[in-house]
């Protein structure tokens, strides 16, 4: 994370079918890319990473395609370190053909780390086939089982070159444990391998890779590293201050929190203290975190909205806090609220970026990994339990995440380990190959980049990871609260248990390495049984590929959607929707849905219904709006409101389809429409507000007159969440008032202006635009705007001070008065008529 620079707001709005259209263009553009390169017949390597090769001391390319290595048949050797085991046998520009005399069969990458694993668990010998450029005319036999690397690369000349058997010798570590990295001494081995990595290189800076290498020592207990411990702990409490970003404080506080409980330092607790109260201070008023610790009055966070994955850290730092003694009123709300905000995606799907819909895969960055260690801690087995299973389900999902994979590797074994020793070793028993494969020669662990495609940016690269991976293997030593020191919340899941989980995330990317949906293989019994899955993944799955399935499945579907069991009705639900207009009949009954308690089901209805044919959806918007009106005491937050906006108002909601009234209001009952509109005016999520924005100019004045309230607080009152997308409804609002110039406009443009918030080159230069159409009335605000432009801070003043000054000439310039209309005089006939939108105020969070 380098501090200062924002993110791209693209990457904001995941969802379920947004990752379903990433799939399918990757699918569609697999035909286009170059075939694999074969580095033996003068093929190169294209400007992605390479990798460690495990502790052989070698690093090497492989051809990756779609997130995924599965076509990979060669490893081209990139550098080898001196002294290593790999030194004298390989050299730069050697390839890596096989193991154990034989060509890779499979994925080039996962066969060597393999073979790794099997050589430290015998004799240490790795047997390599290599090939090395050379004198002689010979080439390589043909690589009959070699599948798609067979194929040469961009060229195909010959290159000279000879094939020979090498043997690499590696330590002998043993082999991983059924219960690893319980009771396994091949992990002790790593463990013990990587302090001393760490202890050799020291702790020279304060920063998130040095956090958790502090941490990894701290865990090993061994009480020679606490002076430099203790060095270290004043040192990252030094660089802890409001003006760096979130993401420092939840690892500095964690470890400094760790720290104190470990050691018993108590001179370190004023700092603890410290650093945990102004931790609360970024935190918004819905309960999240972003980038900064800047949070504005109105409790907003700056810039363009939360990220959980910060957040969960910074709140587990904080509950680690509290233990070591950090008592403070301010810091058990921040807890409070954070964990009611994550708590809310349990049952739904994983913890998505920010204050989005629930993420449709078993993990993304990490995050259901912290939060089953943080609802651990906080002694909530049921939550704790949910995101531990979505964690040991995600074993195949953990190299892809926003800008890399760091924080997927460094939460997975922790947070699936609340799950018991038998959930851990299953865990490695799926993702050794990767643990075996990122490890050194010396005992430490570099960054390990994912497959080119799958949002790797090179934010980590060059990143020392060691720490991050030896928190896993830490874990049997129970010495910190973050591997497991207090009693775990969660009962341990047994044989059969556990075989579920790990069922639960087999078939989704291709052993083809296709990134596309296998699901296609299963039957429609077992996938009408995958409906019923406690996780949300294999339920969007089996739903999704039953859309895909030629039959009449609907009366099936309305039985289980009209039975007993939650998952079913939720999987059933989904499913209907992915059926689309051959779902029509069904539409009575999703309709009912629109009545349920249970919100997340009158979600799902509202996701299905959107999805039908053109009369069942139009059957559907009476429901549909009256259920927007509705306040539910179960849903502060209008969760049910958001997916209503996006089924009625969004013009894209799944990327397929427009919401179902297509930006047109003719014919829409008046009475549902006002109220419904009004609510979601004040939903807590910007993006909800977003949506209505075509149908602003479509308001006649009757309209106007009803919802000009509800509108007007919305254009004052930045939406509390998703601020990315705030500006949008305030200023399609502010347009709309300045058209028809009501004077309460005026002021509204000066006050929106606001320099210092995220998306001021958008916002400033409309509401200067918005404000010219008062003519000379806009003189009144020139004290406002002279304000605003001696209020500019440097960096701002050269941006925005010659806008504000053409405007203000302009504005003095101005010879036309247009007639002014008070706010009060168009909502007075509508008063008169009782036909005002009365909406309550939402609860403050």
């Amino acid at each position: 994370m380098k501090q200062g620079k924002r993110l791209s707001p693209a990457v904001i709005m995941f969802s379920a079918l947004m990752l379903e259209c990433m799939a399918a263009a990757y699918n569609a553009r697999a035909a286009e890319e170059p075939p694999v390169p074969d580095f033996t017949r003068g093929g190169r390597p294209d400007e992605s990473h390479d990798w460690t090769l495990g502790p052989t001391g070698a690093r090497g390319w492989m051809y990756g395609r779609n997130g995924q290595t599965a076509d990979a048949r060669q490893i081209l050797v990139t550098a080898v370190a001196a002294g290593s085991p790999a030194d004298g046998s390989l050299r730069a520009d050697d390839v890596i053909l096989g193991v154990d005399g034989r060509p890779f069969a499979a994925d080039a990458r996962k066969g060597f780390a393999q073979a790794v694993t099997a050589a430290e668990a015998g004799s240490g010998a790795l047997r390599l086939v290599r090939w090395r450029a050379g004198p002689s005319t010979a080439l390589p036999p043909p690589l009959e089982s070699s599948g798609a690397a067979g194929r040469a690369g961009p060229s195909t000349a010959l290159r000279a070159g000879q094939t020979t058997n090498v043997e690499l010798k590696l330590p002998v570590l043993g082999a991983y444990s059924a219960t690893a990295p319980y009771d396994c001494p091949k992990s002790k081995k790593i463990f013990e391998q990587g302090c001393a990595f760490i202890a050799r290189q020291g702790l020279p800076r304060a920063d998130i890779p040095m956090d958790l290498n502090a941490l990894a020592l701290l865990a090993s207990g061994n009480k020679a590293y606490h002076p430099r411990l203790a060095d270290y702990a004043r040192k990252a409490a030094a660089s802890l201050h409001p003006g760096v970003w979130t993401w420092y404080y939840g690892h500095g506080v964690l470890f400094l929190a760790e720290y104190v409980l470990a050691t018993g330092d108590q001179s370190l607790l004023g700092e603890l203290r410290r650093t945990a109260r102004e931790a609360t201070l970024g935190q918004s008023a819905v309960g999240t975190w972003g980038h900064e610790f800047y949070v504005r009055p109105s409790g907003n966070l700056n810039g363009y909205g939360c990220m959980n994955l910060p957040g969960s850290m910074v709140t587990l730092a904080l509950v680690v806090a509290r233990e070591a003694g950090v008592k403070d009123p301010d810091v058990d709300r921040a807890i409070a609220k954070s964990a009611k905000f994550l708590r809310y995606y349990v049952d739904k799907g994983a913890i998505p970026y920010g204050d989005h819909a629930p993420w449709p895969g078993h993990e993304d960055n990490g995050k259901c990994s912290v939060a089953a260690v943080l609802f651990d801690l906080l002694g909530d087995g049921e939550a704790a339990g949910y995101f531990a299973r979505m964690g040991l389900a995600g074993y195949d999902e953990r190299e892809r995440g926003h800008t890399g994979n760091f924080y997927n590797m460094l939460w997975a074994l922790p947070g699936v380990a609340r799950c018991g020793p038998r959930a851990a070793g299953a865990y490695v028993r799926e993702t050794s190959w990767y643990y075996d494969l990122a490890r050194g020669w010396q005992g430490n662990f570099e960054y390990q980049g994912s497959p080119i495609g799958e949002e790797e940016h090179h934010k980590y690269t060059g990143w020392d990871c060691t720490g991050a991976y030896l928190l896993s293997y830490a874990l049997p030593l129970r010495s910190l609260y973050l591997t497991g020191k207090r009693p775990c919340a969660v009962a341990p899941l047994d044989r059969r248990a556990v075989a579920e989980v790990i069922a639960a995330g087999r078939d989704y990317f291709a052993a083809s390495g296709k990134n596309g949906v296998t699901y296609a293989g299963r039957a429609t019994a077992q996938l009408l049984a995958g409906l019923s899955s406690w996780s949300p993944a294999v339920r969007k799955r089996s739903a999704q590929t039953l859309g895909e399935r030629e039959g009449d499945i609907v009366p099936a579907l309305l039985k289980q959607l009209a039975g007993p069991d939650r998952y079913g009705r939720y999987g059933a639900c989904e499913a209907l929707g992915c059926l689309g207009p051959r779902a029509d009949a069904a539409a009575p009954q999703l309709r009912a849905l629109l009545r349920d308690p249970d919100p997340w089901l009158e979600c799902l209805a509202c996701n299905a219904l959107v999805r039908l044919g053109p009369e069942a959806r139009q059957a559907s918007v009476n429901d549909l709006l009256a259920l927007a009106a509705r306040q539910n005491p179960d849903d502060p937050r209008g969760m049910v409101n958001r997916a209503v906006a996006a089924a009625l108002f969004d013009p894209n909601p799944d990327l397929r389809r427009p919401g179902i009234l297509q930006h047109a209001l003719a014919g829409v009952d008046r009475p549902l429409l006002y109220p419904a509109m009004a609510r979601l005016l004040q939903n807590d999520d910007a993006l909800a507000r977003y949506g209505l924005t075509p149908y602003l100019s479509q308001l006649d004045d009757r309209d106007l007159a009803a919802l000009l309230p509800a509108m007007v607080r919305a254009v004052e009152q930045l939406a509390p969440s998703d601020e990315m997308f705030g500006d949008g409804i305030r200023l399609a609002g502010l347009d709309l008032l300045t058209r028809r110039h009501i004077r309460e406009g005026m002021a509204l443009c000066v006050s929106l202006l606001e320099p210092d918030r995220w998306g001021e080159g958008r916002r400033i230069p409309q509401c200067l635009k918005f404000l010219l159409r008062y003519g000379t009335h806009a003189r009144e605000v020139l004290p406002q705007l002279r304000d605003v432009s001696r209020g500019l801070a440097p960096g701002l003043a050269r941006q925005f001070r010659e806008p504000l000054d053409k405007a203000m000439a302009d504005i003095e310039a101005c010879t036309e008065t247009p007639t002014l209309v008070a706010l009060k005089d168009l909502v007075a006939p509508a008063s008169a008529r009782g036909a005002a939108a009365q909406v309550p105020r939402q609860p403050k969070p």
